[in-house]
């Protein structure tokens, strides 16, 4: 049992990144919450402490059998100076599917998600507020047992940081250009595409070297077996607007099953569009895009939100999706996002949730 969340409050703040100029994940805030799990015991030591180094062992068995999960997730300010989160229940139930995936004790989602939340309240004067900016929460757990021996780890640790960012490609809401990867293979159904876990990233880093040295963005997964079905972007989940119909790859077993992509959904079907979401091949989409049908295409993640493609590579042939440029409803999507998230708009589906009000941000 977790028992009371303990803080214990940093003497030394660092010194605040000008959040004009801010990258994506440099700099981490004053904080950190850290939460342990012993076998017999379950978590427990639940605390928010300054944010710094953490002892392992050279054999804690997160270094040798990879068995690690992570989030990612947001906060931002409004224009009330209201600190909001957007849909963080799901983050922390997306958390516990990949847990039992990688047999690592499930957490109280609920005790967790308040425990982020008194985190946020302690560091909020590090949550920027310039115009696509945001503080990006990273949950994770990992193995640390030292052992080293192919099972289940009987000790972990869990822990969340947090650091203010800005867009995630430098090209912001300009379309990127992707390469579609023919040779390397990130996920099979069965495997463990679907969790968010370290391996399925480690495994993508070859292919996106190669796709950037080649001028691209991100690399444009196949399936693993048929290789010609489309499965999802390095970081985002795809979407694509076939004449008056967006087509999303289906939830397989082997991509993500991103909060932004749920997200989107239920907004383009509020905005009027017939959503799809069904295998479609490279095949198919190379010739709505050769015939001109494919009018629209892009990714949905936390880290990107919505990101505009206006090309794509696939063997030796690429092809300009709309001519290049952000479509009208990419460009509506990212708008209504943002502005639901950031609480310009109203939230008319009840996504987001205030961690705290404009006179206790400011205090």
């Amino acid at each position: 049992m977790q028992g009371e969340l303990k803080i214990e409050q940093s003497t030394q703040l660092k010194p605040k990144p000008n959040t004009a100029n801010l990258s994506f994940g440099v700099y981490m805030t004053d904080h950190m919450f850290t939460m342990d799990y012993d076998k017999g015991q379950g978590w427990h030591d639940a605390k928010i402490v300054p944010y710094g180094p953490i002892p392992m062992d050279p054999a804690a068995k997160v270094f040798h059998y990879g068995q690690t999960i992570f989030e990612g997730m947001k906060a931002y300010v409004g224009p009330d100076g209201d600190i909001r989160l957007f849909r963080p229940e799901k983050n922390f139930e997306r958390f516990n599917r990949s847990c039992r995936r990688m047999s690592i004790p499930e957490i109280d989602e609920a005790f967790v998600l308040n425990a982020l939340k008194e985190l946020i309240k302690l560091d909020r004067s590090w949550v920027p507020s310039e115009p696509g900016t945001s503080l990006y929460i990273r949950p994770f757990a990992i193995a640390t047992e030292n052992h080293l021996g192919a099972n289940p780890s009987l000790n972990y640790k869990m822990m969340i940081i947090l650091s203010p960012v800005a867009a995630y490609y430098a090209e912001g809401l300009n379309p990127v250009r992707i390469y579609v990867e023919t040779r390397d293979v990130r996920a099979v159904t069965g495997g463990v595409g679907e969790a968010k876990t370290a391996g399925n990233y480690a495994a993508s880093m070859q292919a996106q070297e190669n796709a950037y040295a080649a001028g691209y963005s991100q690399v444009l997964w196949l399936d693993g077996v048929q290789r010609k079905y489309v499965e999802e972007v390095g970081s985002m989940n795809v979407f694509f607007r076939i004449g008056d119909r967006i087509v999303t790859p289906s939830l397989s077993g082997s991509i993500l099953n991103g909060i932004t992509r749920d997200s989107a959904i239920h907004m383009l079907r509020d905005f009027g569009f017939e959503v799809e979401e069904r295998p479609i091949t490279i095949d198919e989409l190379w010739q709505h895009a050769e015939d001109g049908s494919l009018i629209e295409a892009f990714g949905t993640g936390t880290a990107a939100v919505v990101s505009p493609i206006g090309e794509i590579g696939w063997e030796d042939k690429t092809v300009k999706i709309g001519a290049g440029e952000t479509g009208e409803c990419t460009r509506r999507l990212y708008d209504e996002l943002t502005s639901l998230q950031r609480g310009d708009s109203e939230d008319r589906f009840g996504w987001t949730q205030t961690v705290c009000r404009a006179e206790t941000a400011q205090s």
